[in-house]
């Protein structure tokens, strides 16, 4: 029997799983995105060209794969419209291989304004959202008020959404927020409604469950496993489930379906927008993670926060997902340095633990570090574990042990070709 392997972020997002996800595709016939929305921005390099994806799985540009956005994706139709052209425009077929699921909830336009108007209200106190509605689109899912991507099909419509803008308007009045436009955006989401019916719409937990013993599928993350609504640094974290127990609500498939979690990390850490970050660098080290490593946001084009990889949170996000493959990001981005260092285990309110604490915002939490020598080889164009240069190898080395297993990937720059399989 097949499974679904999955492929997802262990860290605050932003660990290169778009790159890993294009690199992996060719092994599978169906990719498909399990939960998130147009806040997620993977980006894949190839040809010497960069292409960002937001809520397209990232096998789009491999003719032969099927990609699926999942009933656990959220979906604006606006910037999904963008998006599909964008990538069509590079050269991508994706009305034959982009198959929407019924059950994905739809951004409105008033979640966009809901997601302005409360990080607006909120002031000092705002969590960072990338205010794309996520946030809300999530709350009315739970809340059993949402708009999903099958009722685009139906005959009132119109009335349904008419219903749930009224409620929201209401609400936005109240946060006092005035700066929109309502019949553009109505206009706007509309036509983008009639352009996703020209797309393949299907009930895809009977598709993929009819193809797992005939597919090789994968499931992508979005985000990173630090932001899960649940076991994230709440209330600093997405609306979703991003470790790998989401991908069976995200998709409809059953627990023992899943097979192998490649877990992603960079050779440091970073993160985008307000929330705690033990091992964040404040000073010419993290500058420097943050001009060599291009860490601004793929989507929002937020500069990140930069800090030393820290191994409690991943260590944790690893038991959370059960991973079994490692993939190690950015390896190139640290050379240069004199020295480089990794947190090993935390002082949480004086007293040492090496387990995360559950009020990172709360408790005063100080990283403990272990201290490597740095190396200057620039690793771009290593493609063997043997061209490495020996410091880096010690770093390794001393990963896989701390980590329990190996690191199977080592991707030393962003196109598909600059990557060393173990």
């Amino acid at each position: 029997m097949n499974k679904v392997d999955v492929v997802l972020g262990l860290q605050w997002g932003d660990e290169g799983k778009g790159k890993i996800a294009d690199f992996l595709t060719p092994r599978y016939q169906i990719i498909a995105r399990f939960q998130g929305g147009p806040n997620a921005g993977h980006s894949l390099k190839f040809n010497g060209e960069t292409h960002v994806l937001n809520t397209i799985p990232s096998g789009i540009f491999h003719p032969e794969s099927t990609n699926i956005i999942g009933n656990g994706v959220v979906v604006d139709p606006v910037r999904i419209k963008a998006e599909i052209e964008r990538v069509i425009a590079a050269g991508a077929k994706v009305k034959a291989n982009l198959i929407f699921s019924r059950k994905a909830h739809l951004i409105l336009p008033t979640h966009r304004l809901l997601d302005a108007a409360s990080e607006h209200a909120k002031g000092d106190a705002k969590i960072g959202s990338t205010l794309r509605g996520i946030g809300p689109t999530y709350r009315d899912k739970i809340g059993r008020n949402g708009l999903r991507i099958g009722d685009i099909q139906s005959h009132n419509f119109q009335e349904k959404y008419n219903i749930i803008k009224k409620e929201h308007l209401a609400l936005i009045g109240f946060l006092g927020y005035t700066d929109f436009d309502i019949d553009f955006l109505d206009k706007e989401f509309f036509e983008a409604c009639d352009f996703i019916k020209e797309y393949r719409l299907a009930d895809t937990e009977y598709l993929i469950n009819s193809k797992i013993n005939t597919h090789k599928i994968l499931a992508e993350g979005a985000q990173g496993s630090m932001l899960d609504i649940d076991f994230g640094s709440y209330p600093f974290v997405t609306s979703s489930n991003t470790i790998s127990g989401g991908v069976c609500n995200g998709l409809g498939i059953a627990p023992q379906h899943i097979g192998t979690v490649y877990g992603i990390f960079k050779a440091y850490c970073t993160r985008v927008g307000s929330g705690p970050f033990p091992t964040e660098l404040n000073d010419e080290a993290g500058e420097l993670l943050r001009k060599k490593g291009n860490e601004f946001g793929a989507t929002t084009g937020r500069p990140r926060r930069c800090g030393w990889l820290d191994l409690v949170a991943l260590k944790y996000a690893i038991m959370l997902s059960g991973v079994n493959y490692l993939i190690m990001m950015k390896s190139d981005v640290l050379s240069e340095f004199n020295e480089i260092k990794v947190c090993t285990g935390y002082k949480v309110n004086g007293q040492f633990t090496n387990e995360v604490p559950y009020d990172l915002c709360v408790d005063s939490v100080e990283p403990i570090y272990e201290t490597f020598n740095g190396w200057s080889e620039d690793l771009t164009a290593c493609r063997k574990r043997s061209e490495l240069p020996d410091n880096f190898y010690t770093y390794l080395n001393f990963l896989e042990k701390e980590l329990g297993m190996p690191i199977k990937i080592i991707s030393v720059g962003p196109d598909r070709e600059q990557t060393i399989i173990d």
